[in-house]
């Protein structure tokens, strides 16, 4: 009778962490719909001469209806990294919810509360997911190596404003709580931050800083130790 018990008893462990599993992939399959549909509001659009800046024709007042917190749209050719950008007044509500609000473990790219959500300070921060599938800020791995940014040296920013290129220039791993002993969120610590990431960089890249410019920071997690964050700096252009 103890066998049997025993075997029940583990029977019904392996059925409900299959179940468990299940559930995982469902939401990671809603997210995933989820995120696709809205790639429908940003369409290819007509390049402007002498720009080189892709044509992205976003949909924003479609966006802002869905959700008015909708700050812009990040896009990265030739990666997965096609998303929009949102702002709450906290870091937690988008870590596990889609732009339109609903519970999620993909969560959303979403800007420091500490940072303007026009990007118009010195510096912005954008949090993202680092998730094993590569979605969100999962590609960001790949600057960890040379041969990323050779292919991919900057990215692309869209706002109801105009569209803007963020020249890569650094990337570099730290802690979470480094980050935030050093409040590198803040833009009075922009100086020390460009410092640490020079530093620190895991990639050369060709652009250049010269004060005034704005920065952009992507930041996820990465794995080389507990609490360790991978970041990616840019300068808006």
């Amino acid at each position: 009778m103890t066998a049997w018990l025993a075997l029940v008893l583990s029977l019904c462990i392996v059925a409900a962490a299959g179940y468990q599993l299940w559930r995982v992939r469902q939401a990671y399959r809603q997210g995933d719909m989820a995120y696709e549909e809205l790639a429908g509001l940003a369409r290819p659009g007509e390049s402007k001469p002498g720009s080189d800046i892709p044509a992205l024709d976003i949909d924003f007042a479609a966006l802002k209806a869905i959700n008015p917190d909708t700050m812009a749209w990040l896009y990265c050719p030739g990666t997965v990294i096609n998303y929009p950008v949102m702002r709450a007044e906290d870091y937690d509500y988008y870590l596990r919810r889609l732009p339109d609000g609903t519970y999620n473990a993909n969560g959303t790219l979403f800007i420091d509360y500490n940072n303007p959500a026009d990007f118009s300070g010195a510096l912005t921060v954008v949090y993202g997911h680092h998730m094993k599938s590569g979605k969100m800020f999962g590609s960001l791995m790949g600057y960890k190596q040379q041969g990323c940014y050779d292919k991919h040296p900057a990215m692309y920013l869209y706002t109801e404003q105009g569209s803007q290129k963020i020249d890569l220039l650094y990337g570099f791993v730290v802690g979470a709580r480094q980050w935030r002993e050093r409040a590198f969120m803040y833009e009075e610590n922009l100086e020390s931050l460009l410092t640490y990431a020079a530093e620190k960089t895991t990639f050369t890249g060709t652009a250049r800083y010269t004060p005034g410019d704005r920065i952009v920071a992507l930041s996820t997690c990465s794995y080389e130790f507990d609490g360790a964050r991978y970041v990616v700096l840019g300068v808006l252009r």
